[in-house]
């Protein structure tokens, strides 16, 4: 363990301090935590630096070029010379500190009444736990037989939910270990379709042999494998394509004459990659119109323009090619203050809804299923996983989008407690029904997955 002098605080002006603080929280929170106590990545506190001491020099190397095997990004050229160096006196000031780490483990909250009574749901409907342990649960796909398949962020795994005798709860089984981000899954002609970060896998005829530790197969496509914004989640569409977004690898940069921030199609084979849609910061969720058969997605909105700007989004593509903005116009009224420059949000496709700022939806869904009352039919569930970076915490919840051909008419919660005050117990990554019309949430905070059904006349 190193030891860094106090010349590194004491260098620092107020200002600086106030700079660098803006700085981390934008881009390195997420990862290390707000209080630099650690999250998914370590603290930045006192502990054993693996890659090095926590020098100024070697600090501004390691956030330079990044860490490609632990899913750290390299921040320049996104970052200035100038940030890059304020983060690491920043850092550097605080390596020697005691911080309290953050828990990896699910909430101490308790599943059964402590847990669920929290919800709040419209009337008649009903939430319960439908399996835990599925680690860093994220996409869900529903097969024939009524298993979930369900891909995960860090944990690396792949599980399959297998109903029990009850049909009210489900097993959680690994299927596959050891894979980089896997967070989407798609199932077409029998067969598992897993999005990692840099490549596409295949479990064939999966149904019968995810209890077995099935081997895959590498679906031969080449995508780029940028950690930021690189984890793909895949959806298989109606005309038997498999649709996968690459995400822009910054919080902001240019990136059209890139093959990143675009929404691609392909064969199942991994043949005819072609490009459907452009100007898509970072989605991570499709769907399908029942009926029109149209792609809608999410849209995350960038960082580092405030506590209320810009919205993230909801959109749908109408015809293959069109731009959705960014890095020019985000939230579809909001001139990028570097990149807008000489361009116009009239150019660009409007969202179909402004979400919100920071609420980072994830996962959508059609509601299709008989269960439910029938104003629910064909409208849309998106699962807001949450700020991280907001002064105060917004999201965290289960919306219903209500629509009127490609309009909205009404954007209200469904589900709301995963954030009780300032305390998270748990953050909604995607939403799925089953067979009988209820309705599951994945939770990559608590690692659970919650049925949602209605009891009501």
């Amino acid at each position: 363990m190193a030891f860094v002098s106090l010349s590194a605080s004491a260098a620092m002006s107020a200002a600086s301090v106030q700079s660098a603080d803006k700085l981390y929280q934008a881009n390195c929170a997420v990862c290390h935590g707000t209080k630099m106590e650690g999250a998914v990545g370590p603290t930045l506190g006192q502990h054993a630096w693996i890659h090095g001491e926590p020098t100024k020099a070697n600090l501004i190397k390691i956030i330079s070029t990044g860490v490609p095997d632990k899913n750290m990004p390299a921040w320049s050229p996104a970052l200035s010379s100038a940030q890059i160096a304020l983060l690491a006196d920043y850092i550097a000031a605080n390596a020697n500190k005691k911080l309290a780490a953050t828990p990896t483990a699910a909430p101490a909250v308790k599943p059964g009444t402590d847990l669920l009574s929290g919800f709040t749901l419209p009337k008649g409907f009903r939430i319960s736990v439908y399996a835990e342990g599925a680690a860093t649960a994220r996409s869900m796909a529903v097969s024939d037989s009524g298993i979930v398949y369900v891909g995960s962020r860090k944990a690396g795994k792949v599980y399959a939910l297998v109903p029990r005798a009850d049909q009210q709860t489900a097993d959680v089984v690994t299927i596959a270990e050891g894979l980089e981000n896997p967070i989407g899954v798609t199932l077409l002609n029998g067969a598992l379709y897993v999005g990692e970060i840099g490549r596409v896998i295949r479990f064939d005829n999966i149904d019968k042999r995810y209890a077995q530790k099935p081997s895959y197969a590498v679906v031969k496509v080449n995508l780029p494998d940028d950690k930021w914004h690189g984890e793909k989640v895949i959806k298989a569409s109606p005309d038997g394509k498999l649709y996968i977004p690459v995400g822009a690898p910054c919080n902001v940069c240019d990136t059209d004459d890139t093959r990143s921030a675009k929404i691609y199609r392909m064969n199942a084979d991994g043949s005819q990659l072609e490009e459907v849609a452009r100007g898509v910061r970072n989605t991570v969720g499709f769907a399908f119109h029942p009926t029109s058969k149209q792609l809608w997605f999410t849209d995350n909105g960038r960082d580092e323009m405030g506590d209320n700007t810009p919205s993230c989004e909801l959109n749908v593509l109408t015809k293959f090619g069109q731009h959705f903005g960014f890095p020019y116009c985000h939230g579809g009224v909001v001139p990028d203050p570097k990149f807008g420059q000489g361009r116009s949000c009239e150019e660009f496709v409007e969202p179909v809804a402004k979400l919100g700022p920071h609420v980072a939806p994830l996962g959508l869904s059609f509601y299709t299923g008989k269960q439910f009352p029938e104003a629910y039919r064909n409208n849309i569930f998106v699962a807001e996983h949450g700020s991280w970076n907001r002064s105060t915490k917004i999201g965290y919840n289960v919306r219903l989008i209500t629509l009127y051909g490609n309009k909205m008419v009404s954007d209200t919660s469904f589900i709301e407690g995963f954030l009780r005050g300032d305390e998270v117990v748990g953050r909604p990554v995607d939403v799925v029904t089953l067979a009988d019309g209820s309705l599951l949430v994945s939770d990559d905070y608590a690692g659970r997955i919650f049925r949602v059904t209605y009891e009501g006349k």
